[in-house]
């Protein structure tokens, strides 16, 4: 498989791309959002990938809340 240089960026460079830090990125990496290419012992991604990345939420999935029935104060 051919791979065009122009289109791999080093975890540096797509940091700065996103706006982010080195270590969001390799977080990311880590967690397997990105292909990879390891090349002499560095690691790069995909351009297309890294400027087309859309972010999810993070933190726990939201449980449904049961209702609840609320007192009411009648006045006398």
């Amino acid at each position: 498989m051919k791979i065009d240089p122009d289109e791999l960026v080093d975890q540096t460079e797509a940091a700065k791309m996103r706006g982010v830090t080195h270590q969001a990125i390799v977080r990311l990496v880590a967690k397997g959002r990105f292909k990879t290419v390891k090349i002499s012992g560095r690691i790069f991604l995909f351009r297309s990938e890294v400027e087309n990345f859309q972010p999810t939420k993070s933190g726990p999935k939201p449980t449904a809340k049961k209702a609840t029935k609320k007192a009411t104060k009648r006045s006398r």
